[in-house]
């Protein structure tokens, strides 16, 4: 058996950045558009009129303040909604590739390795942009890695599943290392035409190498033990497969095909379940509340984050022990714990313990123990 370690780590970032201010801008523009379209019937008192948003609301029902999108510019035109993504050939490069050639290159480079020293590549995503040949096995094939490649979707906690597969793997010996790759593209599949949720999401990707720890040429986090678990749950969805319904030979267009959820719910049911699921991790690995440097946590809404660290560490948490990265990238869906433990783990020292931790829609929840080895 061997020893699985990340020994390194990298975020590509878009370019085009989206404030609350103008989000909001382009919200309220749509929502008075709207309500002029169906003044009759809003009058009549057959449907409601849309509400405004504003950047208050946003801020204190996320947290959140910007987000990093691939295309600004339909986003935020009120008769459009939506990312102008450009429709490529199959010659091309896909998107989610190319996003990941970015960050896997990082990661790459931190470690000292190159890519065709990689035997593994796990493309790990709550959204893929078809459904095969596998965008795995596309990354694999533009950074020129060997052995295999597949896609793995467990909606938000894609990331620390896909480390668990990576890490078994590596700890077995039928891989030496492997790459485990987040290329979410959260705006597509946004609906940004609705004031519940319109501010939740941003693009980004992310990615991680897991390594046998007698490769690793430097610093390291050794992969001390991992776990995850699920439980199904209709109050987060997205309908949009490739079985879409049609009627009289078009495409509807249909709510349920875009991020749908029951706010009110997953609080009440994903919390404890996510709080019970840390501890019990922590006590299996015989690790006390004292002993946890750090937290990284799923990225998706600040009052959660906050109600978690407070159970985990039986008091708030200190500065710097439970980073926060949403306020910037928004909710990122399964790469938002791993931006988290990228840019908030160089600090750390040899024997320094941080748990990394996603959950969202399945229910799905997967944490993952590390321990800083020089």
């Amino acid at each position: 058996m061997h020893l699985p370690a990340i020994t390194g780590h990298g975020v590509f970032t878009p370019s085009q950045v989206i404030t609350n201010e103008e989000l909001v801008v382009a919200f309220n523009a749509y929502a008075d558009r709207w309500n002029a379209d169906n003044a009759e019937a809003i009058a009549a008192g057959e449907i409601e009129a849309k509400a405004h948003s504003s950047s208050e609301f946003i801020t204190a029902a996320s947290g959140i303040e910007q987000r990093f999108v691939l295309d600004k510019s339909g986003i935020l035109d009120p008769e459009v909604m939506h990312p102008w993504l450009r429709e490529r050939s199959d010659d091309e490069p896909g998107q989610m590739a190319e996003m990941a050639l970015d960050a896997c290159g990082k990661a790459l480079e931190m470690a000292g390795v190159a890519a065709s020293d990689v035997d593994l590549v796990i493309c790990a995503a709550s959204n893929h942009e078809r459904a095969y040949p596998a965008i795995a096995v596309e990354i694999q094939q533009l950074l020129g890695a060997g052995g295999f490649a597949f896609d793995m979707n467990v909606a938000c906690s894609s990331a620390t599943f896909g480390i668990q597969a990576a890490a078994d793997m590596v700890r077995s010996g039928s891989v030496k290392r492997a790459l485990v790759v987040n290329p979410e593209i959260c705006s597509a599949h946004l609906e940004w035409r609705d004031r519940d949720c319109h501010f939740i999401f941003g693009d980004v990707c992310t990615a991680v190498l897991i390594e046998r720890d007698d490769l690793a040429k430097g610093a390291k986090f050794i992969i001390r033990s991992t776990r995850c678990a699920t439980q199904f749950s209709n109050n987060i969805r997205n309908n949009n497969g490739f079985l879409r319904r049609t009627r009289e030979g078009h495409m509807e267009d249909r709510r349920d095909m875009q991020f749908m959820q029951n706010g009110r719910k997953v609080f009440k049911e994903v919390l404890p379940m996510v709080s019970k699921h840390i501890a019990d991790h922590m006590a299996d690995d015989g690790i006390n509340a004292e002993a946890l440097r750090r937290l990284w946590l799923h990225q998706a809404n600040k009052t959660m984050n906050d109600f978690i660290g407070k159970k985990v560490y039986g008091r708030t948490p200190e500065p710097g022990e439970q980073p926060n990265i949403l306020q910037d990238y928004a909710n990122t869906s399964s790469a938002g714990s791993i931006i988290a433990f990228s840019k908030y783990s160089d600090d750390l020292h040899a024997g320094d313990l941080g748990l990394i931790c996603s959950f969202g829609a399945g229910y799905s929840v997967g944490s993952v123990i590390l321990e800083r080895r020089d």
